[in-house]
């Protein structure tokens, strides 16, 4: 695992100090690769790297060349079925220098151009310089696990695993791009390429990019295809049972090739607790599994942790986060994160990954992914209530299977009809929307930019987020099942750009840890998108296939327990005693209208209502998390400099090509 940045001049030459810019550049993501550091010079381009090492500890350095010395590669991630794939170079005639993955990226492009994606299980963002041709070629993993952003202007091109690498450089301008914040309140995320920040693109999952004179092409490669053969209802569930199971079992296997040792996620779920079991089949050996726990007994699911954690017999270690906990490490966790975030759990999984570090394991398995496969979220049950609610709408029983969804809700406590008529009601005979199923989601969320200053939204009169949505649907969309429309959407929008990203790569790499997971293996993915509907959602009985895969494997309390959506505490963190200076700060009037993003009024209106505890709705929850985290982002990336330190850069060996 690595940090990624790059710098090309297509236009002219000597316009850069490459060397100087790099190291910058470099040293501002210094945590994504602590152990060493490299940086390929050329004719108009520079390269560099941050490494985490993982896989070929003693020669995988970076930058690397194929055989030629033609191709110089940045690579951030990983490709788990490098062994193989260097079988297959080497039938070819191919002689490797090191034992990396990374050389055996390069080696694939040398030979198979673009194509060499089709064949990458793996999680990753690269960049190849070709210098006969003088182009760069970069790509990202096909849901976006790895992440890759770059700025173009006037012939000048930059990349990097991450903004701040970016805002290094001083000719780029750092501002916030207005749209993205309205995207980022309706969907949680920006859609790609758009980032919080004008002029800063994110190459969109799946896709891979030409770089070279008077010429930028992106073109996608792969995208999640969710359209079926017509169930005929001769899908044999045992077999598909087995299938899966082997194939899932293969996922993890090759996620445990590291040349360091390999721990676990274990929330107390179906997911990780899955996970877990394979590997205690593959690897009988005493695992490291990490959780969390929260003083909170809203939110903390400790006694499922361990009794996974006493089945599997593993060296378990855990964090108890209180509120205190989560206000403290706020501001490093948009540091991180690099966009506003609309709750505060990515920052518990910050401080779970420091504890993971702390026991000297640089690599873990979490069971992402297996929600979205596997149609485990609530919202793909209440898109099926809500259609059925629609067939009769004026029924007063089908609506109260929805209380049923969200316990932890205050209004779902004694709801009567009207009140789940007012929350869930919305558009609610507009079933042929393809959109339907995240239609209610979005609208609750978009009721945030409520707070935003006047300007603001006058700059936003014209502006309709949901358009860019449906532009992009793929061509058939319409013709698939109802619930492999919303697993689409989740997917790649809300799991590719927060869960994946806020929650997943930042929160871990903050600390130079590696997340893999084995559920969004391409083979996984693709094979859960063919499944029958029943298999999946089976009635209102989310996950059916894997807890049926799973009976015998995990404690049976976990089989049986209802989901419990992993949530951390907000207002309740921000708003007490002991609550860190720089929330009152940055929350005053005098930022607020500093800033100019949210309106004082209506911000100190909100404040009020959290601190008396006035009927606090979830939204409201969302809301201060929004404003707070959109005001430290502009602290720490549009007022204050980013701060670089050359010095922290270990190891660094320096490519001079002419």
């Amino acid at each position: 695992m690595c940090g990624i940045a790059g710098l090309f001049n297509y236009e002219s030459s000597g316009e850069y100090s490459y060397e100087y810019n790099l190291k910058r550049m470099l040293s501002a993501i210094n945590y994504r690769g602590p152990d060493e550091s490299g940086i390929y010079l050329g004719n108009q381009v520079g390269l560099g790297s941050v490494r985490l090492s993982i896989v070929d500890l003693s020669t995988g350095q970076q930058p690397l060349s194929d055989e030629s010395g033609n191709y110089w590669i940045v690579y951030n991630g990983e490709v788990f079925n490098y062994p193989e794939l260097r079988e297959l170079l080497e039938n070819k005639g191919v002689r490797f220098k090191t034992t990396s993955d990374t050389e055996v990226v390069v080696q694939m492009y040398a030979l198979y151009g673009a194509d060499c994606l089709k064949y990458f299980n793996g999680q990753f963002a690269f960049c190849i310089w070709d210098k006969k041709k003088e182009e760069l070629f970069l790509a990202r993993d096909r849901v976006g696990i790895r992440p890759l952003f770059y700025w173009l202007q006037n012939g000048s091109f930059a990349f990097c695993s991450e903004i701040k690498g970016i805002f290094t450089l001083d000719k780029v301008e750092r501002a916030l791009d207005y749209e993205s914040l309205e995207q980022i309140f309706t969907f949680w995320t920006t859609i790609t390429p758009a980032t919080p920040f004008k002029g800063i693109s994110e190459l969109p999952p799946g896709h891979h990019m030409l770089v070279k004179k008077g010429n930028i092409k992106v073109e996608q490669y792969w995208r999640m295809d969710f359209s079926k053969e017509p169930d005929t209802g001769s899908n044999h569930f045992a077999q598909k049972v087995d299938e899966f199971e082997d194939l899932l079992k293969d996922a993890v296997r090759i996620r445990l090739r590291a040349d360091v040792p390999v721990g676990a996620y274990l929330s107390g779920g179906l997911d990780s607790s899955v996970t877990t079991a394979l590997i205690h089949e593959i690897d009988p050996g005493v695992l490291n599994t990490f959780s969390i726990g929260f003083k909170d007994k809203a939110f903390d699911e400790t006694a499922y942790q361990l009794e996974c954690s006493r089945y599997f017999d593993t060296n378990h270690s855990a964090i108890e986060c209180t509120a205190d906990d989560i206000a403290n490490q706020f501001e490093k966790t948009i540091w991180h994160t690099e966009y506003p975030v609309l709750r505060t759990s990515p920052t518990p999984m910050y401080l779970l990954s420091k504890k993971v570090r702390e026991a000297n394991i640089k690599v873990v398995i979490t069971g992402e992914g297996a929600d979205e496969m596997l149609a485990g979220y609530n919202i793909f049950k209440e898109a099926k209530i809500r259609r059925f609610w629609a067939n009769e709408p004026h029924s007063t029983s089908r609506p109260k299977l929805l209380s049923k969804l969200y316990p932890y809700l205050p209004m779902m406590k004694d709801s009567n009809i009207m009140a789940l008529k007012m929350f869930f009601g919305y558009k609610l005979d507009e079933t042929s929307d393809p959109l339907y199923s995240h239609i209610l989601r979005w609208h609750n969320t978009s009721r945030i930019r409520t707070y935003f200053s006047k300007e603001l939204s006058s700059a936003l009169t014209d502006f309709n987020p949901l358009a860019k949505i449906y532009s992009n649907l793929p061509a058939d969309f319409e013709s698939w099942s109802h619930l492999a429309q919303s697993q689409y959407l989740e997917s790649t929008i809300f799991m590719s750009g927060y869960l994946l990203s806020s929650q997943g790569d930042r929160m871990a790499m903050g600390n130079s840890v590696e997340g893999r997971y084995p559920f969004l293996d391409y083979r996984v993915i693709e094979y859960c998108s063919k499944l029958p509907d029943r298999f999946k959602l089976n009635c209102l009985n989310e996950k059916f296939l894997l807890k049926k895969m799973s009976t015998g494997k995990i404690p049976e309390m976990i089989t049986k327990r209802p989901k419990q959506a992993y949530r951390a505490p907000i207002a309740s963190s921000f708003f007490n005693a002991t609550a860190p200076s720089y929330v009152e700060n940055l929350l005053s009037e005098e930022s607020i209208n500093e800033f100019g993003v949210f309106d004082p009024v209506k911000v100190n209106s909100l404040i009020a209502k959290i601190k008396y505890n006035e009927n606090v709705s979830e939204i409201d929850q969302m809301a201060i998390s929004g404003i707070l985290s959109t005001q430290i982002l502009h602290k720490l990336f549009i007022k204050e400099p980013i701060h670089t330190d050359t010095r922290v850069l270990h190891n660094l060996r320096i490519v001079k090509d002419a």
